[in-house]
């Protein structure tokens, strides 16, 4: 039953729900996942283990392709923490004007690099995927409100390839130069920024 997509609510393309009253995620699950998100136009996709976006906790395993751009993006009220199950990934925090102020190289557990971000103060922030695929688990309180979700006004829209392209180039720059600066990097806590 694990890779019946019977079991699953599809509420769009991008997004799936485990309904049960007790939800378990196997490997096989996963591999579904990682399947259906190549087919996706953004190629991501999310499992919510939450029962609706009223829940005052949600819960999803997300699904992200190497390449997936993640506008920059700060949530008002909430806290957000994520836990890396497969892949590898440098979570970028800027401040508002989008100057880069801190980056953790992230793995699953095997990696030996950091496994568990928690944002508790409303930050800009990325992803930027550095393996084929990257399947994190991330926790947020709810309920969800569009409006508690603002995006940079100095990073394109996702629909914007061109500017995309360009920000992502100019963001690797600024990531190097960040490194060049001695800034902690590389799985090392940045607790000002992150």
């Amino acid at each position: 039953m694990a890779n019946d997509e019977t079991r699953f609510t599809r509420e769009s393309a991008e997004v799936l729900y485990d309904l049960q009253p007790i939800v378990r995620v196997t490997r096989e699950d996963v591999d579904f996942l990682k399947e259906t998100a190549k087919h996706n136009e953004r190629k991501r996709i999310r499992l919510c283990t939450h029962g609706s976006i009223e829940d005052t906790l949600h819960e999803m395993v997300i699904t992200h392709a190497k390449g997936t751009y993640v506008r920059p993006h700060k949530h008002v009220g909430k806290i957000e923490s994520f836990h890396v199950i497969e892949g590898t990934v440098d979570v970028v925090v800027f401040d508002d004007a989008g100057t880069v102020t801190g980056v953790s190289s992230m793995g699953d557990y095997q990696s030996g690099l950091p496994f568990y971000h928690r944002i508790s103060e409303p930050a800009f922030h990325t992803l930027l995927i550095t393996s084929d695929v990257l399947v994190f688990h991330e926790i947020t309180n709810g309920p969800f409100n569009r409006s508690d979700t603002l995006w940079a006004s100095w990073a394109p829209e996702e629909t914007e390839t061109a500017l995309v392209v360009d920000f992502m180039t100019n963001l690797e720059l600024s990531l190097e130069r960040f490194n060049l600066a001695g800034n902690p990097t590389k799985g090392s806590l940045n607790r000002e920024s992150a």
